[in-house]
């Protein structure tokens, strides 16, 4: 019998664990072209937070009473499907629970790029598409550009910060606490901005780019959004990747500075990685070159157990994570 997260009541604001239920579930038959997976890693993400909402949306909402999904990266331990073996590691979207048989077609077999395989989960993986496809084609940053990146201390963020000045542009960010804000700048960040220390957000994003701003990547909204209107340069642009400040918040945003977006012509544009899939060879021929070439590196979080997968959502909004979220099951 499988186990799996189930979504036991939508949250109202900041989720609890009384909004989830770990329990056995009926697991799907084996038929053609399917394939059994044990899983090892599992990821949780921001963008998960709005699955748990009854609304319309680009990714239907989570069913109550239903197992929960989400990236994940297991072995095949059974087969139907002509191209899988068993022993294969393979990436889908089965997660939150130990054991998922799928469709072959909607698994992907890892490459052997001599890494950890969980790293498809982070850099190689969604978190780092989105950071790739945002900073670079959302964004359009290039070469001397200076790039503002919000949440810099998360799976994302510090893929922006890295990608940023392997492709020669200043980068700074912004993080919660010094020892992030460090780790931020081990990455090779120009600077970074504790927005939890004494001090208004607006000075110290003025002072850590005295020269303004031609690239924001948002993965916080809020304040930071607001802050990045008054310091950006004519023509800068927005990629609007996550607001993450507002996830659990009943409250509307409220702006000073909004009205820059038009005496400065800036450029805001929201995107979802699922719209550059297609382009997965490409993001992985380049980002494999920086990675041979020594510019990329990761750092994980990673919580124990299946029984911790709420723990580690949880942790995404109350800034417990240093790079990538995850839980080895």
């Amino acid at each position: 019998m499988a186990t799996a997260w189930h979504l036991k009541s939508r949250p109202i604001a900041m989720p609890a664990h009384e909004n989830f239920e770990l329990k056995d579930f009926a697991q799907t038959p084996m038929g053609d072209s399917t394939i059994r997976v044990a899983n090892t890693w599992l990821s949780v993400d921001p963008y998960m937070r709005g699955r748990m909402r009854d609304v319309k949306s680009y990714v239907p909402p989570f069913a109550i009473d239903e197992p929960m999904q989400g990236g994940a990266i297991g072995e095949v331990v059974e087969s139907n499907a002509d191209g899988f073996a068993v022993g294969d590691m393979v990436q889908h979207m089965a997660g939150w629970r130990d054991e998922a048989v799928i469709p072959a077609a909607e698994a992907q077999k890892l490459s052997d790029l001599g890494i950890p395989v969980q790293s498809f989960l982070g850099f190689l993986g969604m978190p780092g598409m989105t950071a790739y496809f945002g900073l670079l084609e959302v964004g359009q940053a290039k070469e001397g550009d200076i790039v503002f990146v919000s949440g810099a201390a998360g799976a994302v963020g510090s893929t922006v910060i890295q990608i940023a000045k392997a492709k020669g542009m200043t980068a700074v960010g912004s993080a919660g606490g010094a020892d992030k804000c460090e780790w931020v700048k081990s990455l090779g960040a120009d600077d970074c901005i504790d927005y939890k220390a004494e001090g208004e957000l607006l000075d110290k994003m003025m002072a850590a780019m005295p020269n303004g701003l031609d690239v924001y990547f948002d993965n916080v909204g809020g304040e930071h959004l607001d802050c990045a209107f008054a310091v950006a340069n004519p023509g800068a642009r927005f990629a609007e990747c996550g607001m993450i400040s507002g996830y659990n918040s009943m409250e509307p945003m409220e702006f000073r500075y909004i009205m820059n977006l038009i005496g400065k012509g800036i450029m805001m544009k929201g995107f979802i990685v699922t719209q550059f899939m297609d382009r997965m060879a490409e993001f992985h021929q380049d980002m494999g070159a920086m990675l041979q070439a020594g510019k990329l590196r990761s750092q994980e979080t990673v919580h124990e157990g299946l029984d911790s997968q709420v723990d580690a959502f949880l942790g995404l909004f109350t800034g417990n994570n240093t790079g990538k979220m995850l839980v080895k099951v």
